[in-house]
């Protein structure tokens, strides 16, 4: 109950900072915050509901800083993770929403948060079935996480999830490596909570990869 009062506390902050404060930076901050409870320390139907309100307050970021590379980033990480927690071929309508947020943040500064577009579009690729399903491709999926790695390689989420797509490429010694560069990754400022628990999915997926490696 707790954690519902402060979503929906936070929420209705942010919507006051959006159309009141005209802070970009403070209402990124908000969607940002955000999206690290609820995809952290939620779950199922809570998660889900709480994903479906973000996805609004997204929306309004993008609507209020439409020339900003970020809120079409913010706003395609948050539909993705939204499906990602609604599952199901309900979710593919959500995954090509976020592909094309993504698309449209690379056309105004693929550089922006440091290539974020370009980790989160090859996430995309690599999770999202492939045709006649779906837009998935492990070939792009490949790309996307090269060029983010080109503008960020020490980057915390384009290392974790490389990795992870090399996990699932069978491909542990490269994982392994790329996951110790997630681990030495460098904190970003406002962004506690979802460092502290990527590290924790770092942490799990070194596991997994350091039990393959001794298997071979």
């Amino acid at each position: 109950m707790k954690i519902k009062t402060l979503i929906l506390a936070s929420s209705a902050f942010f919507c006051a900072q959006l159309w009141a404060g005209n802070d970009f930076l403070a209402d990124l901050s908000a969607v940002q915050h955000s999206w690290a409870t609820v995809n952290y320390e939620l779950q199922d139907d809570a998660k889900e509901k709480a994903f479906e309100a973000l996805v609004k307050e997204s929306e309004a970021l993008v609507e209020h800083y439409p020339e900003k590379a970020e809120s079409h980033i913010w706003h395609g990480i948050v539909q993705s993770s939204f499906a990602g927690a609604k599952g199901g071929l309900g979710a593919l309508g959500l995954a090509e929403a976020a592909k094309d947020e993504l698309e449209k943040a690379i056309k105004i500064d693929e550089n922006a948060l440091q290539g974020s577009a370009l980790t989160s579009l090859g996430t995309l690729y690599a999770k999202v079935p492939g045709w006649p399903i779906g837009f998935g491709s492990d070939k792009k999926a490949q790309n996307f996480f090269k060029k983010s790695l080109e503008i960020n390689p020490d980057g915390l989420d384009v290392n974790y999830f490389y990795a992870d797509f090399l996990y699932d490429e069978k491909k542990y010694q490269a994982a392994f490596e790329h996951l110790q560069k997630a681990k030495s990754a460098p904190k970003r400022d406002g962004r506690e909570k979802a460092d502290k628990y990527r590290q924790l999915e770092v942490d799990e997926l070194l596991a997994k990869v350091e039990k393959k490696l001794k298997k071979h």
